[in-house]
């Protein structure tokens, strides 16, 4: 197994593993609440509890948090970790439906705790934010309205995050973090967790393409901040005004910043339509709404236009690969892990299938038919 290998393996088996107790113990310790109700939330390597506290006469406040766990691999980061908290805090300043992060005792606004394992002892980075309201976009019927205001919300949040300061910014620059876009081909010491099959030749196929036609074309892509992962469980939505006769949903809430890192902005257009693409009955025609709301705050260029169909199938690859490879490492969370799974082979094999100019026509014209122009 490459170095590499191994650092993925060590940070999956490092998943924390606290009972629903130790965080009450937790949560009451570090941060000062009386906690009435703990449970377990799904996750992919970290762990986390939603919290609910009782709310004091008319003292108002939040009642309910999540307590988030880094896993013992990313709480050697701390740096990392602070600056996805203040990105969070940004935001939520600059009017996105984030979190808020609740400080603890000691006024910071994450802290260090140590589990005894058994044969170790463990220390842990751990926050506490604020609960968001909403279901997750995966569990509603998502019409074009809501993929337009989901490509928006994607523009909306890079640009914002070009005003973002902070010392340690440069922590965002994970040069061989497995989830950034331009990292497709650091999968291939992982195909092995596929087998041998028309699943792993798919993927190796993506991966020659990206080699050819995306990594020698990342210096005319413009970098910015990237989320890095909006998938469909990581936006919330509410009901909103009906529109058309259906019903309609606004986006309230943003989760999960441990994806960020410095990528480029379309990066992050490509992971929205290819998570939108996941629960669709028709994921091929999802791209254009979605590139419409993305393009309606900041049109693609020429050149990153032309990579973007590959760049959602690269996203494809990340997920599908990656969610073999963690299985065969923790194959009791097998569920949450495969659930891009579920459709996601079949999405990309019909993508491949169809071909990218006919891909591109349909996301392009839909694009256009919003009032986007093909390119700056």
């Amino acid at each position: 197994m490459t170095s590499r290998g191994a650092d993925q393996r060590a940070q999956a088996s490092a998943k924390p593993a606290f009972s629903e107790a130790q965080a009450r113990a937790l949560v009451e310790a570090e941060f000062g609440l009386r906690v009435s109700e703990v449970q377990p939330l799904p996750s992919y390597d970290d762990q986390n509890f939603r919290v609910r506290v009782p709310r004091a006469g008319d003292a108002g406040g939040p009642s309910e948090f999540v307590l988030k766990i880094s896993n013992a691999e990313a709480s050697r980061t701390p740096g990392l970790i602070e600056v996805q908290s203040h990105v969070i805090a940004f935001l939520h300043q600059a009017g996105f439906p984030t979190a808020s992060v609740w400080p603890a005792r000691s006024g910071r606004i994450t802290s260090l705790v140590s589990v005894d394992c058994g044969s170790r002892t463990r220390s842990h980075l751990v926050r506490l934010l604020t609960f968001l309201p909403g279901r997750p976009v995966a569990e509603v019927p998502v019409g074009p309205l809501l993929l337009y205001e989901i490509g928006r919300l994607a523009a909306t949040l890079d640009k914002t995050l070009e005003e973002f300061r902070h010392p340690k910014l440069s922590c965002l620059r994970r040069e061989d973090f497995i989830w950034n876009l331009r990292n497709v081909p650091l999968l291939e010491p992982y195909l092995d967790a596929l087998g041998p099959g028309p699943n792993r030749e798919m993927v190796e196929r993506v991966i020659r393409l990206f080699k050819d036609e995306v990594t020698a074309k990342l210096s005319h892509f413009r970098e910015c901040i990237n989320h890095g992962d909006l998938n469909d469980h990581n936006i919330l939505v509410e009901p909103g005004e009906p529109a058309s006769g259906d019903p309609a949903f606004r986006v309230s809430g943003i989760l999960d910043f441990e994806d960020m890192s410095y990528g480029c902005y379309v990066f992050e257009v490509a992971i929205a339509i290819m998570y939108m693409m996941v629960e669709s009955r028709d994921p091929v025609a999802v791209g254009g709404h979605v590139l419409a709301g993305f393009e309606s705050v900041i049109p693609l260029t020429a050149a990153e236009r032309d990579a973007l169909f590959l760049l959602v199938c690269g996203r494809f690859c990340q997920s599908l690969v990656m969610a073999a490879h963690s299985c065969r490492l923790h194959p009791e969370n097998a569920e949450y892990l495969m659930i891009t799974a579920k459709t996601g082979w079949k999405h990309l094999q019909r993508m491949l299938a169809v071909g990218r100019t006919a891909v591109e026509e349909i996301w392009f014209g839909t694009a256009r038919s919003y009032g986007s122009g093909d390119s700056v």
